[in-house]
Formats: structure tokens, C-alpha cells, sequence
């Protein structure tokens, strides 16, 4: 097989403490459908006619991208230009100084999704009352009012749906809400040894007792009252996002949690946490965002696997280099990228046809 080019394992220069932008910039790069959007200039078709003239982060996100998989030189690319435009969009980024990786995920995505959205007018319908329906018709009536004012191609990669059941103790009556997800940020239990990604995710969607102050009230009963809450992941996203939750906020200072947390690189089943069992969600992961170091400072690498040639690399900033995958977990990782079984499926199809 022959490779005219460096096939994405191309490094980005550090400007200043931007080790952390380079990280997720390298992660997004190996989203196969993300890549193929950026490098078909798919994009184009989508630019929001309402901002086109402000389009220039996706633009530049795409640019960027193109360098990475079309460079015929192993030099490290400069992001300034793209680092111009987030900074733009998102004056946190301004300047140099480290910034978290998966705050910086969610304002780009979201930046991205604002560009390329569809809706170029926003509906001004009133909210409806769905509670007449099943769950399951609520839950798919709540994701198309979702996508009348959301829909891109970002959306259609990123986003799923989180179902909420709050169970009043004193009647039994469950109310529940749907809620868009872009990523799930899952506590990490506090152990001197190991957890798993599954120990995670149950602490994340276990029933928790409200009482005391945090007493809802009770839609049947009309007062408040305890109740049960619990969390169920009602649409799965093809590309899921799981930011494990290193960082906590202390009184005095953050604290880092560096506890080592067991994931599957394949075939992450989430069946478990879904409403509906019968759902396909089984996910194969393809890149890590890690932190080295302390909570007052360290530094962002990424692993990824290239979805070129499956095998995976080590991005640390202009720096490329192969790696065992068995050097992928590790008690750095901090966000972890996984897509859908099914939609890898698809594309090992699509390449042998």
C-alpha cells in the first residue's frame, strides 16, 4: 500500500503552554468522520449562511486538520492561526496560560456546532407537554425538538441523551426529563488501588436519595418530598465522550485525583446504562487526552489511534511516535474518546467494498 503522505502523524508546536489545545487538536484529528468532514470540505455546504462571515473557527479548524493529514514533511505545524480564532470565540483561551483540556473540548465543539448548524432560524415554538406519552416517545419527542434549533454535523457525531427518573418515596409517581449530552464527566471513586471505567460509570448513574434541602416536589403529591433519582443513557452518541473527573475543587486549592482507572481499549458494552436494553452500545476506543503532573501544573500529551492504519501513536506536541497498545492505560488519562462498534463496523465495510 502506498502512502503518498504522513497520514495524520504529523506533531503541532507548543505556542506557550498550549500542550493542552494540542491534545484535544489531536484526538479530533483521529475522529474518523470528523477528519473526512474537514478533509471532503463538507463543511462548506453546511457554514451557517447567518454567520458566515463569522465562520472562521471551523474554517481554521478545518485548515488545520487538512495540514495534519496532507503535509508531505514531518515538520510540526503551527496552530497560531487557529489559536487566533478560538480566542475569538472564547476569550478564556486568551494569552498563555494552561488551560483544562476538556473545558477546551467543550467550547471548541461547541464553536464548531454554532458554525456549521443547520438551523439558521431558531424556532420560537412553546415548550409541550409530553407527559400524556410513553417515556420512549417522550425521550424521541424531546431529542426532534432538540435538533429544530441543533442540528450538525458535531451533533450528529457527539451528542446523545440522558434520561432523569425522579421516583417520589411517598407515592411512587416517576417524572422524568431529557437532556442533550455533548460528554459524561464520571467521578472516580476515592480508592488506594485500582477502579474500573464500569466502577465509574454505576457511580455516575447510581440511585441517589433526595431529602432534607434537596426535597423536589412531588408532581402528584403537589408538595415536597423524598424522592429517588437516577440517570439512564436513553440515546447513544456515535462518538462518546468520557472525561474522567481528576480535578476537584477544594476550599483552599484543586486537588488531582491520580487514582488508576482499568478501561476497555474494545468493546466497551454500556448496556447496562441504557433505558432500553435491546440498543446497540458497544464502543472501541481511539484516543486518550492525558495530564501528567499536579493539579498546579503539568503537562497534556494525547494517544491516538490512527484510523488509517490502526495503530496507535503518541502526540506529544511536535513530537510523534509509535506505541504499544498496551501502553494506552495509564493513571494519566484524563479524557477518553470511544466510538461506536457499529459505526466502525461500517467503515471496515465500506473500505473492502
Amino acid at each position: 500500500l502506498f502512502l503518498p503522505f504522513l497520514i495524520g502523524l504529523v506533531g503541532l508546536r507548543n505556542l506557550g503552554n498550549t500542550c493542552f489545545m494540542n491534545s484535544i487538536l489531536q484526538c479530533l484529528s483521529n475522529t474518523h468522520d470528523l477528519r473526512d468532514y474537514c478533509l471532503r470540505n463538507t463543511h462548506r455546504t453546511d457554514l451557517n449562511n447567518n454567520c458566515r462571515a463569522k465562520a472562521a473557527l471551523m474554517e481554521e479548524f478545518a485548515k488545520l486538520t487538512q495540514s495534519l493529514w496532507t503535509s508531505s514533511s514531518s515538520e510540526a505545524i503551527s496552530p497560531s492561526d487557529f489559536k487566533m480564532q478560538i480566542q475569538k470565540y472564547a476569550p478564556r483561551f486568551v494569552g498563555y496560560n494552561q488551560q483544562d483540556a476538556q473545558e477546551f473540548l467543550r467550547f471548541l465543539l461547541d464553536g464548531l456546532h454554532n458554525e456549521v448548524n443547520r438551523v439558521t432560524v431558531k424556532p420560537r415554538s412553546p415548550m409541550e407537554d409530553f407527559d400524556h406519552v410513553s417515556d420512549d416517545e417522550k425521550g424521541k419527542r424531546m431529542w426532534n425538538k432538540y435538533l429544530e434549533s441543533e442540528d450538525s454535523k458535531v451533533v450528529d457525531l457527539f451528542v446523545g441523551q440522558l434520561k432523569s427518573s425522579l421516583t417520589c418515596n411517598e407515592c411512587g409517581f416517576c417524572s422524568t426529563v431529557f437532556d442533550p449530552f455533548w460528554d459524561l464527566s464520571l467521578p472516580i471513586a476515592k480508592t488506594s488501588g485500582e477502579v474500573s471505567l464500569m466502577d465509574c460509570l454505576r457511580l455516575f448513574t447510581k440511585e441517589d436519595v433526595l431529602d432534607g434541602n434537596e426535597r423536589p416536589t412531588c408532581h402528584r403529591c403537589k408538595t415536597r418530598r423524598k424522592c429517588t433519582k437516577k440517570f439512564t443513557i436513553q440515546k447513544f452518541p456515535k462518538i462518546l465522550v468520557l472525561h474522567l473527573k481528576r480535578f476537584s475543587e477544594c476550599r483552599v486549592r484543586t486537588s488531582k485525583l491520580s487514582t488508576f482507572v482499568n478501561f476497555p481499549l474494545k468493546e466497551l458494552d454500556l448496556r447496562e446504562f441504557a433505558s432500553d436494553n435491546s440498543v446497540n452500545a458497544v464502543y472501541n476506543l481511539y484516543a486518550v487526552s492525558n495530564h501528567t503532573g499536579s493539579s498546579l501544573g503539568g503537562h497534556y500529551t494525547a494517544y491516538c489511534r490512527n484510523p488509517c492504519v490502526g495503530e496507535w501513536y503518541t502526540y506529544n506536541d511536535s513530537r510523534v511516535s509509535p506505541m504499544s497498545s498496551s501502553q494506552v492505560r495509564s493513571s494519566d488519562a484524563y479524557v477518553l474518546f470511544y466510538e461506536s462498534a457499529a459505526s466502525s463496523r461500517m467503515k471496515v465495510i465500506k473500505i473492502l467494498s
